[in-house]
């Protein structure tokens, strides 16, 4: 298991394909969605492993990564800047640190600082979908296509996101450790993300990921993902986007509906739309072939 201090958080990453001296190798990074972690993207990165070194990270809060700075130890100091890793560094860090989606994007920048990558391939789904999108606006020197799974546009609804904030907020705090031990509670936990199966490994992993993701971090995003600011800013995030990429929606997606990714689209000529059919809100998983096939025609 790999780790990384990023922004003075321990971020989990690893590398399917790890690059070498003797490869030249594209670089492409994979970002996970709401509570979940860069397990479920290791069959895609391993699809794609043969054109891309392909790294895989969990977003701070979520999967392997913590969620706020960590105090470093006093051995540290032998390697690392005193100034950064200094507990009054790390606490100005924890002040600094939010859970607004352009922090992320941030994060995702200090990470490939960090792995000193200049220029990557972007792959990201749901929530992560949106982080990219920010990070594509903010680094586009840095990528060269990217690939959107199940993102979108919406409208603002102060009522339905009111509820859905309250309800979101029940269930961050009741995520009892023992659930998972229930039989084919992952399946009642997957049903309303799937169109088709996956198999029960990757349903299980969904579920621990869920189960165990820091509580404010969770909730932290769920606040500033589903937002009136969030609803009034990707619409222009999308519009300005200049690095080519492909927008996959799935047709039965009750998380995230096809055709907010089709309105999303329609706002660059940057952006090429797709919808892949008997799918849900994991396409990449629900129907491996024909999205693989499809991110592969983009990426030619």
């Amino acid at each position: 298991m790999s780790y990384i201090k990023v922004r003075g958080v321990e971020h989990y990453y690893e590398w399917i394909n790890k690059p070498s001296d003797t490869e030249n190798k594209p670089v492409m990074v994979f970002i996970h969605g709401w509570a979940g972690s860069g397990r479920y993207w290791h069959s895609t990165a391993h699809a794609l492993s043969e054109q891309f070194d392909c790294l895989v990270y969990d977003l701070r809060g979520f999967g392997r990564s913590h969620g706020q700075p960590t105090v470093a130890k006093e051995s540290e100091s032998v390697v690392e800047s005193a100034e950064l890793r200094s507990p009054q560094a790390e606490f100005k860090a924890r002040q600094e640190l939010t859970y607004e989606l352009e922090e992320y994007a941030d994060d995702l920048a200090a990470l490939l600082d960090e792995l000193q990558i200049q220029c990557v391939y972007v792959t990201a789904h749901s929530m992560g979908a949106s982080i990219a999108t920010l990070f594509l606006n903010r680094y586009p020197q840095r990528v060269e296509k990217a690939i959107l799974t199940c993102s979108g546009i919406f409208e603002y609804d102060e009522k339905a996101f009111t509820a859905f904030h309250k309800f979101g907020g029940y269930v961050v705090k009741f995520r009892p450790k023992w659930l998972e031990k229930i039989p084919f509670v992952d399946r009642m936990f997957m049903a309303r993300f799937l169109h088709a199966s996956i198999p029960a490994a990757e349903r299980k992993a969904f579920l621990h990921d869920f189960l165990t993701a820091d509580y404010d971090a969770a909730l932290g995003t769920i606040f500033t993902s589903v937002s009136k600011a969030a609803a009034e800013l990707m619409p222009q995030e999308f519009a300005k986007l200049t690095v080519p990429t492909l927008l996959v929606a799935g047709e039965y997606d009750i998380i995230i509906p096809a055709e907010m990714g089709r309105q999303a689209a329609a706002l660059s000529n940057k952006v090429e739309f797709v919808m892949i059919p008997n799918t849900a809100h994991f396409p990449m998983l629900e129907d491996a072939t024909t999205y693989l096939k499809r991110v592969r025609e983009f990426l030619k």
